[in-house]
């Protein structure tokens, strides 16, 4: 670490520090959105990421009151958080430096990160330290002053919501569809750390299409404690079921669970990689904001 302000010390993350790291977290959101989207389950799925080595894998900044001014991790993606009444204090600078140091020591060729676009500073900061833009991130929204339409399902597709013992049968459907773009398959302790197991998960909201018996689409919903809304955390329709408006089908019907559960927003993420933005906006999204993937080879 280089040098930080009078005061300021650094340790790596224990198990301890979650509830500190997730206040953090949620500040800088509150900053940014106007809102926190990210609960304790996140948080606690990011630190028990597979390969994540804590002792070397993350660090924390306290001031001289002992108060968590920042945080940063490292495991193929990094993410550095910096509390916004800390910043300009090059604290992020000196997380960021660590995490690129780290990562060559684990024998990594690039490091990435994603940053909010309105995040103007962390943006100039990344880009001096010659990280280039990869991937699109965008955060959409459906507002619901009324309850969603959902539309008949296609011939031989029944929908129903997701019940325990669903569990594999999910991950397997999802990692199949996530193949197409994502950089490694996740097996299902990571996955269910991510969703189901999640505390906010939310099954009754959360949407599944079947044909002749088998599961070939999902949606995944959880309720986040610091907002009103719904979110959708995962969808994924089966290759040879694409086309035949499922996607669309499970999205309205997880929409309208969530207004009769009383909530009138749902959101979800998706990026440039997944080629879904175009389905998105034509269920009625809209765009609420957008983040960049940036990468540095190393």
């Amino acid at each position: 670490m280089s040098a930080l302000p009078p005061g300021y010390r650094v340790r790596s993350a224990t198990a301890d520090d979650l509830d500190d790291i997730h206040r953090l977290v949620a500040a800088c959101e509150r900053d940014l959105f106007g809102l926190s989207r990210t609960d304790l389950g996140r948080i606690a799925a990011d630190f028990a990421r597979p390969g994540l080595v804590p002792e070397s894998d993350t660090r924390l900044i306290h001031d001289r009151t002992g108060q968590l001014a920042a945080r940063a991790w490292v495991n193929r993606r990094c993410e550095v958080h910096v509390h916004p009444e800390q910043r300009g204090r090059g604290l992020g600078g000196s997380l960021l430096a660590w995490a690129e140091t780290r990562a060559r020591q684990t024998g990594a060729t690039r490091i990435v990160q994603t940053v909010p676009d309105s995040h103007t500073d962390a943006v100039a900061l990344l880009r001096s330290r010659a990280y280039e833009p990869m991937v699109t991130e965008w955060l959409l929204e459906f507002r619901m002053t009324e309850e969603p339409a959902v539309p008949e399902p296609p011939a031989g597709i029944t929908v129903r919501p997701f019940r325990a013992g669903d569990e594999a049968d999910t991950h397997q459907l999802v990692q199949d569809a996530f193949d197409e773009w994502q950089q490694r398959r996740m097996g299902y302790e990571e996955w269910a750390r991510h969703t189901v197991e999640r505390p906010t998960f939310a099954p009754s909201t959360s949407t599944l299409a079947f044909a002749e018996g088998q599961l070939v689409g999902a949606v995944i919903s959880l309720n986040l404690p610091d907002t009103d809304e719904g979110y959708v955390e995962q969808v994924a329709v089966r290759r040879d079921h694409r086309n035949r408006g499922i996607a669309r089908l499970l999205l309205l019907s997880a929409f309208r669970a969530h207004h009769q559960r009383g909530r009138r927003t749902c959101s979800l993420g998706t990026h440039s990689d997944t080629g879904a933005l175009n389905l998105y906006l034509r269920a009625g999204m809209t765009v609420r904001y957008s983040s960049t993937v940036f990468r540095k080879e190393l």
